[in-house]
């Protein structure tokens, strides 16, 4: 095993052919032979280059519509060969096997034809199998074979032969580490979608990978390593986004964001402008308008003090007026599915607020994974999409809420699946008036969302919390009335809750003797 190795006989096979030609003319000019396959080897014919068909090396000619070209020794013994090892090279010269310097292969792509919704037969075909198979097998061989997976990596690659008349054990070990991962993230994209096909919700097996998208400078903490990797889920986001203006995203930064827009996502831009102010994963202000700025206002009103440096989520595409009331205290992002001229040029004058623009709204309905690690693994369950709406309520006091109070009860509990448990959260007339997120004892939550509204009422010179009027949503059931008494005495007229505790009776007593109305979802929202 040598440091540097002389580049003399490269293998190419790309599906992705970005920047081929330029790195197949670099490797020429190195003196490199080049061997290649099906479209890739007439793309570099067709430039004017001499490239081998891989044919010619295996005597067999490409068959099966390409799904057998490199599997044979001739090519996986010059991917393999360790050449100083005695029986490796003799094997070679008994066989007429060549070693290869460079292979570069990027791989069908699977992802991206499953993203696209392409059908299950087309998936199926667009599995790479000999990619894999030599990428692995150079990665393997690390000592004698520089491997590529992707347009960077030959960069990398001729970068070096240009400094050193060719590749160092120390990129090829680097290549290697990487190659392993690609084809690790491949089979695992492979492996959740076939599950999903299968309607398997715990397969035996249950493999992650994902792309790094961006090195963080810390995680939660500045002593904590952190980066963003992205999936091959397609799913509109901070993934997804754009960022037009404002420093680095923080890994705080991009987990509150992610929170805020999948917050803000439950309301139909079609049917309202909504807003939501996140602050350390919670909401801080949620609410609905009849544009931006109102939703905005309103939203902000709930709890002005905590959003001072949070997330601002739009459901709708941002405007001037609504980013000119948000530049007026210090936000950290704003992440909309778009935005207007006039709003980014508002934002350019707060060069610290990131505005970020993703595409679309992500669909709060569609199933996902949801992955949190413990000691020793992961637990893995399907994204809370469940939703309510009127129709599935069961109203159970003697007292019945108003239209208005029912709408204002769908709006709490959309809100109250994005709250940290025990959530409680108050809502008049589609907007948050009161939240308690992540206590321990859902009566301290109940509280503290009433405390927040009489404070708020304090600081603005009102006669009466706005809390008074106000709807109230659980995440989960009142295992006893003390829950449900802290939100009558807080002034709610209307109650929105799971159900199914062993003392519902209680709870239901409780709501009629205080004469409110109180509905029950059978669905709870836990979010730990």
């Amino acid at each position: 095993m040598t440091d540097i190795l002389p580049i003399k006989r490269a293998l190419i096979s790309v599906s992705d052919k970005t920047g081929l030609i330029d790195h197949a003319k670099a490797l020429s000019g190195l003196g490199a032979a080049l061997i290649s396959t099906g479209g890739t080897k007439k793309a570099i014919a067709d430039a004017g280059l001499k490239v081998d068909d891989v044919s010619a090396i295996t005597g067999f000619p490409e068959m099966m519509d390409g799904r057998v070209k490199t599997l044979h020794p001739k090519v996986h013994g010059g991917l393999l060969a360790l050449r100083d090892n005695a029986e490796h090279t003799g094997a070679m010269k008994e066989h007429g096997i060549e070693a290869f310097d460079v292979l570069y292969v990027n791989l069908y792509p699977f992802e991206e034809t499953v993203a696209r919704g392409a059908d299950f037969d087309t998936c199926i075909e667009n599995i790479d199998i000999g990619g894999p198979a030599m990428i692995r097998a150079a990665a393997k061989n690390y000592g004698f074979i520089a491997v590529a997976t992707d347009a960077d990596d030959m960069a990398a690659i001729l970068e070096e032969a240009k400094a050193h008349g060719g590749t160092t054990l120390a990129l090829r070990k680097k290549l290697a580490a990487k190659a392993f991962s690609r084809t690790g993230a491949y089979d695992a994209a492979i492996s959740s979608w076939y599950a999903d096909q299968l309607g398997e919700t715990t397969p035996t097996w249950r493999a992650l990978g994902g792309k790094l998208k961006q090195s963080l400078r810390y995680g939660e903490n500045p002593h904590q390593h952190a980066a963003f990797y992205t999936t091959a889920e397609q799913r509109f986001g901070v993934a997804t986004a754009k960022q037009l203006q404002g420093k680095e995203l923080s890994y705080n930064n991009l987990n509150d964001t992610d929170a805020a827009f999948e917050l803000v996502a439950e309301f139909d831009p079609k049917e309202t402008a909504a807003v939501a102010i996140i602050k350390h994963a919670n909401p801080c202000g949620v609410a609905q308008g009849a544009n931006l700025l109102e939703a905005y206002q309103r939203a902000l009103e709930c709890d002005s003090v905590s959003a001072f440096g949070g997330i601002v989520a739009l459901n709708r595409r941002l405007d001037k007026a609504a980013a000119e009331a948000i530049a007026d205290i210090f936000t950290e992002v704003v992440i909309a599915p778009e935005a207007d001229e006039d709003a980014v040029a508002v934002f350019a004058k707060k060069k610290n607020l990131r505005l970020l623009v993703t595409g679309g709204l992500p669909d709060p309905a569609a199933p996902g994974l949801s992955i949190k690690t413990i000691a020793g693994g992961f637990l893995a369950q399907n994204r809370d999409n469940g939703r309510v709406t009127a129709a599935d309520l069961k109203f159970v006091t003697k007292k019945q809420p108003t239209d208005a109070q029912v709408r204002d009860m769908i709006f709490a509990f959309k809100v109250a699946k994005h709250v940290k448990s025990n959530a409680i959260i108050y809502v008049k007339d589609a907007a948050t008036v009161g939240i308690g997120a992540g206590q321990m004892s859902r009566v301290d939550s109940a509280r503290v969302a009433r405390l927040k509204a009489e404070d708020v009422a304090h600081a603005k010179g009102w006669a009466d919390p706005k809390t008074i009027g106000s709807v109230c949503a659980s995440d989960a059931f009142f295992p006893f009335p003390d829950g449900l008494l802290q939100a009558v005495q807080a002034g709610s007229t209307a109650v929105i809750q799971p159900g199914g505790s062993i003392r519902d009776d209680e709870v239901i007593k409780a709501a009629d003797d205080a004469e409110i109305a109180m509905a029950f979802t059978g669905m709870r929202h836990f979010r730990h």
